[in-house]
């Protein structure tokens, strides 16, 4: 039986694409292998797969003074020692990584161990973490063109993000349930991230009278981010968080207002929903979200509007625009090359690992 060892970890963004391998990977016959930081949101994250999961320690590279980096590289190298014994247990066929700094010496160790390793880099510039993986990896995947050229050449593929297949099979009919929606009038999905995001959620609510008068809205707000106040609201339907209804409230969106993670706007793109991304600024970023969407604006996907710009008037006016041309949008997203991530991805897995077994 193949073997392989996921990794990644510290948001949920550095473990849902692995999640969408799944499928495949079982399919193919795998044996799925899990290795991520002791108690970290990974560990949660995969404990309703029935994957074998195994805990590291780990410890983040800083770019800022901190006491802790003095004492971290202790961790990473006790990481390090860790993976390599625990991957000369497992005797992986190839290492699969999602990035986060828990994946640097689980990949270093796989290297070490001469095992094949694929690593994916999601934003448009390469965070350090995957930075210290390039050399010991074998194919380093990416979601946007402009990324191609800041990685090695013979080493970089554009496959974009392994979206989980139980996003593609909604229910529009479900979802309108759900929120207890009319057919016939157009619906705004909002979506903050888990935590939300308080400017998008303010500017939201303060333009509810006009959006509404248009409008059906679905807002995604974050924990602790309920206003009560707007409960019984006609066409307003807010939630903090949902898991297993996340298909449906897609199926049923016209178009997305979200933040421009990278795995959120590739999943936009697989969705094929025309979207206005509200990209983090760079007082609370490294500016890695103003660059994925203004990749996806030049590529003919999405609208943005910089938080600094974001008042009622503009969000409004933004939204119009955006319903006004998304039969544009949804054309573009028809004819982009980035929409069959799990196919490419599971293909360099396959190469490689037939590859080293002969």
């Amino acid at each position: 039986m193949k073997k392989i060892l996921l990794t990644g970890g510290g948001t949920a963004g550095h473990v849902t694409p692995n999640l969408a391998l799944l499928p495949s990977l079982r399919k193919l016959g795998y044996e799925i292998h899990y290795m991520g930081s002791y108690d970290g949101i990974e560990k949660r994250l995969i404990a309703d797969y029935d994957i074998p999961y195994y805990g590291i320690s780990t410890g983040k590279f800083r770019r800022y003074a901190s006491l802790k980096n003095l004492t971290d590289p202790f961790r990473v190298l006790k990481g390090f020692s860790e993976a390599k014994k625990t991957i000369r247990q497992i005797r992986p066929d190839i290492v699969f990584s999602k990035g986060g700094f828990v994946s640097v010496p689980v990949v270093r160790a796989a290297a070490f161990l001469k095992i094949p390793c694929i690593i994916h880099e999601s934003d448009m510039t390469p965070g350090l973490a995957n930075k210290l993986c390039f050399r010991s990896a074998d194919r380093i995947c990416c979601n946007f063109p402009e990324t191609v050229r800041n990685l090695p050449a013979k080493k970089a593929v554009l496959t974009g993000s392994p979206i989980r297949e139980e996003l593609l099979s909604g229910d529009r009919l479900q979802g309108l349930r759900l929120c207890n929606f009319a057919t016939d009038k157009p619906v705004i999905m909002i979506i903050g991230g888990s935590t939300g995001a308080r400017a998008i959620n303010q500017t939201v609510r303060a333009s509810l009278d006009q959006l509404l008068a248009e409008y059906q809205i679905v807002h995604l707000c974050g924990k602790g981010n309920l206003d009560e106040s707007l409960s019984n609201r006609n066409g307003y339907r807010q939630f903090e968080y949902v898991k297993n209804e996340l298909k449906d409230l897609f199926a049923m969106a016209d178009m997305v207002i979200s933040r421009a993670g990278a795995n959120s706007i590739c999943e936009l793109l697989a969705l094929k929903k025309p979207n206005l991304l509200i990209p983090l600024p760079l007082s609370c970023s490294r500016g890695d979200q103003i660059l994925n969407a203004e990749s996806f604006a030049a590529q003919g996907y999405s609208m943005v509007l910089p938080e600094e710009d974001l008042t009622p008037e503009t969000l409004v006016t933004k939204i119009r625009e955006l319903y006004g041309n998304r039969e544009g949008y949804i054309d573009a997203m028809n004819n982009s090359s980035q929409m069959n991530a799990v196919n490419t991805i599971i293909g360099l897995i396959e190469k490689l690992t037939s590859e080293k077994s002969k």
